[in-house]
């Protein structure tokens, strides 16, 4: 090497990724946008596109409960060299460190963070589901999915507007803001 030049870094290439959001207890768009702070401070993640934000009723495991407090829900695209279950770690940090409780099944949260597609992987492993397994119906992430990425496509499943299309749980825009990938509002 020349002395005085620099030594070349080797870039690490990360792998594409789908967060979904949701959060219905407490200061709710504060709660999503402080988890979206949290994961663009951390090394080996970047936060490329952020929906703007959703509310929807609270979804239990036997239907729609309208006296539970509604939900508000985003989705981040992200870009990460951690893989599978070092993204699910990190997520979990920063669900607990914003007051996640997992005291009931579909229960309501602080906050809840899902990977929802990881480089279009499927995995069955018993710690991390890959694609999420009800990300197909749900319009709470499928909505907010297209907000950020007009094209994508749910591995084993097909166009997320497809999919859109046919997911039957109400979704309505909460605001005209988005959430962008700078951490300010658009």
């Amino acid at each position: 090497m020349t002395p005085g030049m620099a030594r070349p870094q080797r870039m690490r290439v990360g792998a594409p990724a789908v967060l979904a959001f949701g959060s219905n207890l407490g200061d709710r768009a504060a709660t999503i946008r402080t988890a979206l702070d949290s994961l663009r401070a951390e090394p080996g993640l970047r936060v490329e596109a952020v929906s703007r934000l959703y509310e929807t009723p609270a979804l239990k495991l036997d239907g729609i409960d309208e006296e539970a407090p509604a939900y508000l829900n985003a989705v981040a695209r992200i870009d990460t060299v951690l893989d599978p279950l070092a993204l699910l770690a990190l997520v979990n940090r920063v669900e607990d460190a914003l007051g996640r409780l997992r005291t009931e099944r579909w229960g309501d949260r602080t906050i809840d963070i899902d990977i929802v597609d990881y480089d279009g992987i499927v995995s069955d492993d018993e710690r991390v589901t890959l694609p999420h397994p009800r990300a197909h119906e749900r319009a709470f992430v499928l909505v907010p999915w297209l907000d950020v990425d007009p094209e994508a496509v749910l591995t084993g499943y097909g166009r997320v507007a497809e999919l859109a299309a046919q997911a039957t749980d109400p979704v309505t825009p909460y605001s005209a803001e988005s959430l962008d990938a700078d951490g300010g509002d658009r």
